[in-house]
């Protein structure tokens, strides 16, 4: 009995047709790129003014990091660390999300249009081919039909996880590498492909850590998981022996190129300066509702209908949210496979749904949640959470692995039932409204978009060289932080039009100082910056004592600033922020300002 090509043959010519529809490989690009410009249209007005409403935190830390790594590539200076930014400590990159690939690749577009504008172009151009990718390992390698691969393809790009970390991750929106990671995995099973299939996966690997390390950890994961579950099958074991002398060498030249590529990112990692253990984010907060696998997202048909939901820790982290109909519809197209599916198929089948279940359940974090409401009942996490790495991953976002497995389902169940259509069309016809009535709710809406404040003239004119030492630090009111994310920007903008380099203290980074060793956002804070946000987010200027004055002065020495500045306008990313609170309670600590431009300054005196 005929079935589907299965993911466990690898790449394989004859599961592909001999004559390639070239127009729909059209007709699908074509769809693929017009829902990426879809959700990302709000940007596209205005790259340099408009930011995501719900994260323009991330998308100034993207952009900075798109223009720092650019710069540390001309510059020939070291791009997993810098102390650009936490003056003195500095930053290590390489526990962070650095995306260095993405920023070596696009840096003559940074510095020719500017990096709000090549952040718009890397994240539009991840939600296309992250579709594209997995259309391709569908259409080529899994199934025959190419509208399959098409449904298949294009629901694993723009999956509500998928729009949802369109919200400003440049790392979790690089979908793409997962379709060419397992192919290059399952290509190592080929005789004679060890040397070749090794390099490139081993090049792969090191891409996929730089761009998104904590995706690359899931993938391996799921990898493996797949591959037990599948090689225990007694219909596999055949095909497992044969197999497996090559396979291991494979993945010996893997491991050898790609930990070449990665010996020094890795010892950064684990053993490099302002390294840390875990993570700043607690996985009870940052773990999935179990109700929010039947729910719609906010940014959806069904959301916008007013059927979207808040059960996410926060609106880029709408890791499952699939909707009862399309969970219903997983069920039925694996039962539907199932009964036409041969033994070796099956085993196939069943390694797929144990990935998914598996994957799931630890998405639900350290204790059980359901619809808001946390359970006492301790959940497998919460005994994996004290292990190296895994304590470093958030677990709501292992529900990602989940996506993919619907779609290589919904791909293989069309595949079947156009080569094996059902007998009576009533029951084509049933089909045919399942997946409408599962799919269509989950059609995106564009991200939503703001408008934020532009970069002082006094740093895109340069005016802040006359006051500021070569390479010397100033700060921005208040401190560069998550939620205050000026500072970055303007440093963004000043690496990438060439305006010279300055440093300030703070900065949105994962470092050491979190409680029990783990990591936090940002430097422990101090006198300075505290009063600061103090003024800045209440509205309320602090009481100032000979006391505070003094440590202030102290801290801006420690970080060795030359020159504060406030503009007019600042940006807050959760909140609104009170200028002129903070404008009065630099002035009691520092003396009046001037007016330099579009911006009030202090001169720190020397210590």
């Amino acid at each position: 009995m005929p079935t589907s090509p299965s993911l466990a043959t690898g790449p394989s010519p004859a599961s592909a047709p001999v004559t390639r529809d070239r127009r729909a490989d059209l007709i699908v690009t074509l769809a693929a790129l017009a829902l990426a410009f879809w959700v990302t249209s709000g940007l596209w007005w205005d790259p340099n003014s408009r930011a995501i409403t719900v994260n323009s935190s991330d998308q100034a830390l993207f952009e900075w990091l798109l223009a720092f790594g650019g710069h540390a590539l001309i510059n020939g200076e070291n791009p997993l660390f810098t102390h650009l930014i936490n003056v003195p400590d500095g930053v290590n990159l390489a526990v962070n999300t650095s995306v260095t690939v993405y920023a070596w690749v696009f840096a003559p577009l940074t510095y020719l249009i500017g990096p709000p504008a090549t952040f718009l172009v890397v994240l539009t151009l991840n939600l296309a081919a992250t579709a594209l990718a997995w259309y391709w390992l569908l259409s080529r390698h899994l199934v025959r039909s190419r509208l399959a691969a098409a449904v298949g393809g294009l629901f694993i790009g723009y999956c509500p996880a998928m729009v949802s970390h369109a919200n400003a991750h440049l790392n979790w929106t690089a979908g793409w590498l997962v379709p060419l990671l397992i192919w290059g995995v399952f290509a190592l099973r080929r005789p004679g492909n060890a040397l070749r299939g090794g390099v490139v996966l081993g090049v792969l690997v090191a891409v996929a850590f730089s761009i998104a390390a904590e995706g690359l950890f899931f993938t391996a994961l799921a990898v493996a998981l797949f591959l037990v579950v599948q090689s225990l099958h007694p219909a596999r074991w055949a095909e497992v022996r044969a197999s497996l002398p090559a396979f291991l060498r494979g993945v010996g030249v893997t491991a050898v190129v790609a930990g070449v590529l990665l010996a020094y990112p890795l010892w950064l990692h684990f053993a490099g300066p302002q390294r840390f253990h875990g993570t700043g984010f607690d996985p009870l907060i940052h773990s999935e509702d179990i109700a929010a696998y039947g729910s719609y997202p906010r940014r959806s048909l069904a959301g916008w209908a007013g059927y979207g939901t808040s059960l996410a820790p926060n609106p880029t982290e709408e890791n499952s949210f699939f909707g009862i109909p399309l969970l219903l519809l997983a069920v039925a197209c694996f039962g539907l496979l199932w009964r036409r599916a041969d033994q070796a198929f099956r085993a196939t089948l069943a390694a797929l749904g144990v990935t998914a279940v598996v994957f799931a359940v630890l998405s639900w974090g350290p204790k059980a949640k359901w619809n808001g409401q946390r359970t006492d009942q301790l959940l497998p996490f919460g005994v994996l959470d004290n292990l190296p790495v895994v304590n470093a991953a958030l677990p709501s976002r292992l529900a990602l692995v989940v996506a993919p497995v619907i779609g290589l389902l919904l791909a293989y169940a069309i595949d079947e039932l156009r080569a094996r259509p059902p007998r009576q069309r009533a029951t084509g016809a049933v089909w045919a409204v399942g997946f409408a009535v599962a799919l269509l709710p989950l059609l995106p809406t564009p991200l939503l978009t703001s408008v934020r404040e532009p970069i002082p003239a006094f740093i895109t004119a340069g005016t802040w060289k006359q006051h500021v030492s070569p390479g010397g630090v100033l700060t921005p009111l208040p401190l560069t932080i998550d939620v205050t994310p000026d500072g970055q920007r303007w440093q963004a903008y000043a690496l990438a039009h060439q305006r010279g380099e300055f440093r300030i203290p703070a900065g949105f980074f994962l470092g050491p100082g979190g409680p029990d060793g783990r990591g936090r956002i940002g430097p422990v804070p101090r006198t300075f910056d505290s009063l600061m946000d103090q003024a800045g987010r209440t509205g309320l200027p602090p009481i100032i004592t000979d006391g505070s004055i003094k440590q202030s002065l102290a801290d801006l020495h420690y970080w060795h600033v030359e020159a504060v500045v406030l503009p007019d306008r600042v940006h807050g990313a959760k909140y609104d922020i009170d200028e002129d609170a903070l404008r009065r309670t630099a002035t009691a600590l520092l003396g009046p300002p001037q007016r330099i431009d579009d911006v009030w300054l202090w001169k720190v005196p020397p210590a």
